[in-house]
């Protein structure tokens, strides 16, 4: 009976981490605009990445994770962290907190795997086959139509509406080159303590920015809180430590699969929390942005696990 615990429990925990992966990665767009009502971004994500490297941090050191054994792999590590968090990160926040719907914003996300495939040819020598192009050509029509009705909206056609979905498109262009370095210079040692270093380049982009162009309001409330623990240990550390058991166990491309689930999931979310409308263009360009990142992706999924 004092066994069965033990025994049970990774099969239990293999069975819905991929699962709860997917859902703890979805509440980033939510707490992105929940955030924006207490706290200006570069700040909050400043605060959020400094208490994100000392959790790493004290996680590595209880661990005995492996750090780097060359300066060289380690400014890699910072380096990466400077686009696939902060660029990212930084311009996703900024481009929610100035007006674009949570829902919107969860479907651009889907945009990264269909432009890291569409890089891939000229950054690591990947070849796109014919199925893995008209992906291509669903992703980027079901994004113009979910965004659809606030560009040929009067009210929301200006530059001013139009500059913050062209930050978070730009967004994905800085995940999309992180996520090709990481692919080409880290493809291996210890993740704990690249993900650490990762956060630290991460505060590298952002605390600039917030001590530039912010005046560093975090109002201090218990929901401004509640966001900031949630952001740290729910989705820094919750959702990365998911995925390195998930790389342990060898159940990525499960997660990986269930990740086309991220745009309506965000969408739903946001529709729950905020009452952003589920319409008729955001539907349909869900399920077509869904459809063109299972057609890029398919063989990937089917011959090895996602990279982290």
């Amino acid at each position: 009976m004092a066994n069965s615990f033990p025994l049970s429990s990774p099969m239990s925990l293999d069975r819905f981490a991929p699962a709860v992966f997917v859902l703890l990665w979805s509440t980033g767009w939510v707490v992105a605009k929940y955030a924006a009502l207490h706290s200006e971004p570069f700040t909050f994500l400043s605060i959020r990445y400094a208490l994100s490297a000392l959790a790493f941090l004290a996680f590595c050191l209880a661990t005995g994770a492996q750090w780097p054994k060359s300066r060289l792999t380690a400014l890699r590590a910072v380096y990466s962290g400077f686009f696939l968090h902060g660029f990212y990160l930084a311009g996703l926040w900024w481009a929610i907190a100035n007006g674009v719907p949570a829902g919107i914003s969860g479907i651009i996300a889907a945009l990264q795997p269909l432009l890291t495939a569409m890089a891939a040819p000229f950054l690591v020598g990947e070849r796109l086959q014919q199925t893995q192009k008209l992906g291509l050509v669903f992703g980027f029509i079901g994004i113009a139509i979910a965004i659809s009705p606030k560009l040929l909206d009067p009210a929301t056609a200006d530059l001013t509406h139009a500059l913050p979905l062209a930050i978070n498109l730009i967004a994905m262009g800085a995940v999309t080159y992180g996520t090709l370095y990481q692919k080409k210079h880290l493809q291996s040692g210890d993740l704990r303590s690249i993900a650490t270093l990762q956060y630290v380049g991460a505060l590298i982009l952002t605390l600039p920015l917030s001590l530039i162009f912010e005046h560093q309001q975090f109002d201090g409330t218990a929901q401004a809180f509640a966001a900031l623990i949630w952001s740290v240990f729910g989705l820094s550390m919750g959702g990365v430590g998911l995925l390195l058991y998930l790389i342990r166990r060898g159940q990525v491309s499960r997660a990986a699969s269930l990740i086309y689930l991220m745009p309506p999931a965000v969408a739903f979310e946001a529709f729950i929390a905020f009452g952003e409308p589920l319409t008729v263009p955001l539907i349909l360009g869900t399920v077509i942005v869904v459809a063109g990142v299972y057609l890029t992706n398919r063989k990937a999924v089917e011959r090895k696990p996602v990279e982290a």
